[in-house]
């Protein structure tokens, strides 16, 4: 009698970005429209880039994103800026939610992931504009760097999300520095 046995792949893991706390500011607009984030084609698959080198990108189909990454990403910038801006109504675009915001916040990531020293590097430009008007009132490339606890996915994911809220101090920042901010 022949016993067959079929070699399988373990189940992957899947991983979030999480909101990180940040300090409120008071005085910002009404309502706020989080546009999705645009991505570096590199980072726009389920499997996260855990590392770049000269000209290198590493990947293992064990460790995924547990949703479209630039979906993801827009979700936790809502959550960081609600936080970061009490009294104002933070909506991401890509939500269920449809109302004409006072101000709309772009982000286009262009690098999130890990360099060859194992630094987590976000390079991104944002742009912030009068409602649906596309009048710009501010943007500018932010470019933010921090070092993991680990060289796991699970560290990264964390280091990625600390990064994000960094993202939303400084929005949060633009967006109370602009003049006349509308209320």
């Amino acid at each position: 009698m022949a016993v067959l046995t079929a070699c399988s792949s373990p189940d992957p893991t899947f991983y979030t970005l999480q909101s990180a706390p940040g300090a409120a500011i008071a005085g910002g607009p009404a309502s706020v429209e989080i546009r999705r984030p645009g991505l570096a084609g590199y980072l726009d698959r389920s499997d996260i880039v855990l590392k770049s080198a000269a000209y290198e990108l590493s990947m293992n189909s064990q460790h995924r994103w547990g949703e479209p990454l630039g979906d993801m990403i827009g979700r936790v910038l809502t959550q960081d800026l609600s936080q970061r801006l009490p009294g104002t109504d933070i909506f991401a675009q890509t939500g269920a939610i449809t109302a004409d915001p006072q101000l709309r916040v772009e982000v286009d990531i262009l690098s999130f992931d890990a360099d060859a020293s194992g630094s987590v590097v976000l390079n991104a430009d944002v742009a912030i504009e009068r409602g649906l008007s596309h009048t710009p009132l501010a943007a500018h490339h932010v470019a933010l760097t921090a070092q993991p606890a680990g060289p796991g996915a699970a560290d990264l994911a964390a280091t990625m999300s600390t990064l994000l809220g960094e993202l939303a101090d400084r929005i949060a920042s633009d967006i109370r520095a602009l003049p006349q901010a509308p209320t």
